[in-house]
């Protein structure tokens, strides 16, 4: 590195350079350099001040992260560590166990490091020659591209970190380095013959995997050669996941656009509702008709908002589900250590999204209600509300397997659980039903005939990615929880929501404080996505979705209650079970008399139902 660069090449740079401009990858450093109230990636502003100094930039790969920190210190500059160093030292060394037995499992690895992809490899059938940990960002792929890489070879005793080249084919994009060693010729110079794989791949450093790793230099030095490998892909044409897209105000009426695009079809309505109550709470529950697409829907909103698929996970509940474990993992009772995940990927989801504030996350259950939710659901149900951590093992500060002792409830995790009704699921209790928004999928004869038109013509591909540029913009939407009480239409909120919580006390199904404010933030959200939705259609959704379902019961204590919640939908003044409940063909939509029609119609069901049967409730078969 040039020794004459001077505080005055460091200050010229530091005022050249937009903190805002920076890109947030080559933030992911050990420490900052710290001026004018900014902070700054000390080799990133190193390498600018060096124009100054030699009239060009300096390359990354001449110096290290902590030879610019000794340099910046010794000219007075103002450095500090950053609080949360990103580290992967406790998987490493995780990883190095395990690469000397025969056990070639690698779920239990966290999938992500600092935006990058992580593969780790102990082979497939048989044992690896050469078990490795490869950081690429999602675009990239081994086979094709160069990469960060961690190299064991056991049989020398060494760990090496390296700039990864594919080993079959020249990619198309080199490692753009300084004199740079093979690690073929890194093995000739030390005699330790002839390395069984990836000779191609160049040394950035090796280390004697026989003594205990450093856990400053393991930390330093992965940062760095990241820190190489983003700068890369800035420089040249190489596809990228970490690329900052221009962020837009988010707009419901793209998505609907993409749908129509795919040939997915669904109601504006559905997903207006489906939105809504997302932006409102991040916790819905998708109820209704079996293979009416409801997974189809919320696949599609997490594959078009979402930049990659590290940001969703799809978990299939299972019958045998008696605790948290298979969400949550559990600690390994013969190894201190270790902390075992469920293969599923949920505890892996929710650490990322606790490691990416900026950017939301989704879990969808699917066939939720398959085991009885309040079994393996009840952290989450509880952390909710109380935003509180939830305690994962007793190890303290110190991580098992990279796991922390406590997770926190991330503020950007979306959980969607799809449900169906029949002799082989479990109801819901009311615990779990006030905590979401409930929305029932049903089929009409028009969508039916639509589907049977193009039955195998949804191509989900064009989903992709494509509403990414939107995501900040709906997650500072969800964080949006204040509720105007000079609305022009408060009073009449007000008003309905009595008048309802009056008659649903008589069959024991009232609502709380926290229901409440639930419904008016759902209508807040309803108005905010979508402005053209008069009052009583966002009033009808609400109702809908909050206060119905937790009504269950037998045909004696409800149809009451039913009928007179009836009325209050419809403004006729004649008998509602005369003209609504029993007519043939009411027509819901069309009938100006009908207030609140979503909920009359369901209503009307469950009266029907109670009738015939003797019982009814919201969830159907």
């Amino acid at each position: 590195m040039p020794l004459n660069i001077t505080d005055t090449d460091i200050l010229k740079a530091v005022r050249d350079i937009n903190p805002s401009a920076i890109p947030p990858r080559r933030f992911y450093t050990k420490y900052y350099l710290v001026a004018d109230g900014n902070k700054y990636p000390p080799k990133y502003v190193l390498s600018n001040a060096n124009q100054y100094a030699n009239g060009l930039e300096l390359p990354l790969d001449l110096f290290t992260a902590r030879q610019a920190v000794d340099y910046l210190t010794k000219l007075g500059f103002q450095v500090e560590k950053r609080e949360e160093v990103p580290s992967y030292f406790e998987e490493l060394e995780r990883f190095l166990e395990q690469a000397k037995t025969e056990d070639l499992k690698y779920s239990s690895y966290n999938k992500n490091f600092i935006g990058l992809e992580v593969r780790v490899s102990f082979g497939r059938a048989h044992k690896a020659k050469v078990p490795r940990i490869a950081f690429l960002n999602k675009a990239n792929s081994i086979q094709e591209y160069i990469y960060p890489a961690y190299f064991f070879y056991e049989e020398q005793g060494l760990l090496i970190l390296a700039y990864g080249v594919n080993e079959t084919h020249e990619p198309p994009h080199n490692w753009e380095l300084h004199n740079p060693v093979t690690i073929s010729k890194y093995f000739a110079e030390h005699d330790l013959g002839k390395p069984p794989n990836y000779g191609s791949s160049y040394v950035y450093k090796a280390y004697n995997a026989n003594n205990p790793l450093n856990r400053d230099e393991i930390e330093e030095d992965l940062l760095d050669i990241i820190d190489i490998y983003n700068e890369m892909q800035e420089d040249t044409d190489m596809p990228t996941n970490t690329n900052e897209t221009a962020q837009q105000e988010f707009r419901l009426s793209a998505f609907l656009e993409a749908l129509n695009a795919t040939g997915l079809s669904f109601h504006p309505s559905l997903v207006t509702r489906f939105v809504g109550s997302l932006l409102a709470k991040p916790f819905v529950i998708l109820t209704g008709l079996s293979g009416s697409g409801k997974t189809k829907l919320a696949q599609a909103f997490v594959q078009w908002i979402c930049k990659n698929a590290q940001q969703y996970s799809v978990v299939p509940v299972g019958a045998d589900w008696t605790n948290r474990e298979p969400l949550l993992g559990y600690p390994n009772a013969l190894d201190a250590q270790d902390y075992v995940k469920p293969d599923n990927g949920a505890l892996d989801l929710l650490l990322n999204a606790n490691a990416h504030p900026a950017q939301p996350y989704f879990l969808i259950l699917d066939e939720m209600n398959l085991s009885h939710v309040e079994r393996y659901f009840a952290d989450f149900l509880s952390v909710m509300e109380s935003q509180e951590a939830i305690p994962l093992h007793a190890g303290g500060a110190q991580k098992r397997s990279g796991v922390p002792a406590a997770i926190k409830w991330p503020s950007n995790l979306f959980i969607i659980g799809t449900v169906n009704i029949d002799e082989t699921t479990n109801m819901f209790s009311p615990k779990v039903l006030d905590r979401a928004n409930t929305i029932e999928f049903r089929v009409t004869e028009r969508e039916m005939a639509a589907f049977l038109n193009n039955p195998f013509g949804a191509d989900k591909q064009p989903l992709n990615a494509a509403g990414a540029s939107m995501a900040e913009s709906f997650l500072k939407l969800s964080g949006i929880k204040a509720i105007p009480n000079d609305h022009a239409d408060r009073q009449l909120i007000n008003t309905t929501l009595i008048s309802f919580f009056k008659e649903l006390k008589k069959a024991g199904a009232e609502f709380g404080y926290r229901t409440a404010t639930e419904i008016l933030q759902l209508i807040n959200q309803l108005e905010v996505i979508d402005s053209t939705l008069s009052l009583n259609k966002k009033l009808d959704i609400a109702l809908m979705q909050k206060l119905l379902p937790k009504l269950h019961g037998s045909r004696r204590r409800l149809t009451p209650v039913l009928s007179t919640l009836g009325s209050l939908c419809f403004n006729g003044n004649g008998n509602i079970e005369h003209e609504v409940f029993e007519a043939t063909g009411f027509d819901f939509e069309k009938d100006d008399r009908v207030l609140y029609p979503l909920s009359l119609e369901k209503i009307t069901r469950m009266y029907k139902g109670a009738i015939d049967n003797g019982f009814t409730s919201f969830a159907e078969a």
